[in-house]
């Protein structure tokens, strides 16, 4: 989902993102805050101040979100889930947890906390303002803060996936029916539903005259729909590979190269000849990496003449294997959580085949046609 990113650092020793789409959304606030937010709420101030209180007020609304994905994180980390990484982007942040959670309870657990925190925060930043009554310009950024977090905790509990309500609403219907893709797809499709109404409400906006406010949120609903969408595809995908194993649809094994060969000779004999696109690179009879159709395009074609498999290869010890009686779907998640569109399948130190992810699509087409695959 995020390909462009900026670490900013680790807490908890999870890494935190910025997607490039977050500097949109944060010079956007700012300048809301500035020119008609804090202009209207605190009056007498010169435009050079009402820039850095907008500037304040948004560094301090993206630290609330990411306070709000780090208590999602922790709770997630308490039942054994693994986190890559916390990203903010356009549309707020996200912790990307690796995997299901191990129960309805966990799951509820980790969904209904990040709206609690948000409330939280709120909460603390409403009694700050309080005390702050006699400062103005302290005052005015913690009451926006403390009305902000509490408007994400509510937004967030709208019960349709993505949104944490979602997620508390699939654990309700997973806890009642025992049934985990199903009330994946029960919430997915509501989140479908509310994205649609998300994008009517703001088409209507728009044509009542607030443009602005109108086409962004029809611009969240239509994030929504799309996020709710793919995750019906993704369960779809997944019922359809589940209990077939990666043995049913991975291609043969790669060819040996000795690790001496210039990739120029490669390309001309192997690749171009027989369409080959993977090679185990030996040295003397052990294998010590796989060379890939990727590994060569990344060197200049100028230098293939003096690079050698060896030089290009990815080495053994750094490669993500899979075992052939590994669930497809466990293999496809692998590939998308590591960012690879192939990985080499392993039977103890032997390599028994590859697996692509063209090979999971291929598979999938042909296994519907002849009706092996149930849905």
């Amino acid at each position: 989902m995020f390909r462009h990113t900026i670490p900013i650092g680790r807490i908890f020793g999870i890494p935190i993102d910025l997607d490039y789409s977050w500097f949109l959304i944060a010079i956007l606030i700012t300048w809301l805050l500035a020119v008609e937010y804090y202009p209207a709420a605190l009056k007498g101030s010169t435009s050079g101040e009402y820039w850095l209180m907008g500037a304040v007020t948004a560094v301090l609304f993206f630290a609330s979100i990411v306070v709000h994905e780090l208590a999602h994180s922790v709770v997630a980390l308490r039942y054994k889930v693994p986190v890559h990484r916390i990203t903010l982007f356009i549309f707020g942040g996200v912790s990307q947890i690796a995997g299901e959670p191990p129960s309805a309870g966990a799951e509820f657990l980790i969904a209904i906390v990040g709206p609690l925190t948000s409330f939280v925060l709120a909460a603390i930043f409403y009694f700050l303002q309080g005390s702050l009554a006699s400062t103005g310009a302290a005052h005015a950024v913690a009451k926006y803060l403390a009305l902000i977090n509490f408007a994400l905790g509510f937004f967030n509990l709208i019960p349709g996936f993505p949104l944490d309500g979602g997620r508390v609403f699939r654990a309700i219907v997973w806890g009642a029916n025992k049934n985990f893709r199903r009330a994946t797809l029960i919430a997915a499709s509501t989140g479908r539903f509310f994205g649609f109404l998300f994008i009517v409400w703001g088409v209507w906006q728009a044509l009542r005259g607030n443009l602005i406010d109108g086409l962004w949120i029809a611009f969240i609903g239509w994030f929504l729909e799309s996020a709710a969408g793919a995750q019906v595809q993704q369960q779809m995908v997944q019922g359809l590979l589940a209990g077939h194993k990666v043995s049913e649809a991975m291609g043969g094994a790669c060819p040996h190269a000795p690790g001496d060969t210039p990739l120029q000779k490669l390309v001309d004999e192997e690749v171009l000849t027989h369409g080959r696109r993977c090679f185990l690179v030996d040295r003397g009879d052990h294998a010590i990496g796989l060379l890939t159709l990727h590994n060569i395009k990344e060197v200049p074609r100028s230098s293939w003449a003096t690079t050698t498999a060896a030089q290009a290869m990815i080495p053994i010890e750094k490669l993500r294997t899979i075992d052939p009686n590994a669930e497809l779907w466990t293999a496809l998640e692998k590939m998308g959580g590591n960012g690879i569109n192939q990985m080499p399948v392993m039977r103890g130190n032997e390599m028994v085949g590859m697996l692509s992810r063209a090979d999971i699509v291929n598979y999938l087409h042909t296994a519907q046609q002849v009706g092996r695959l149930s849905s």
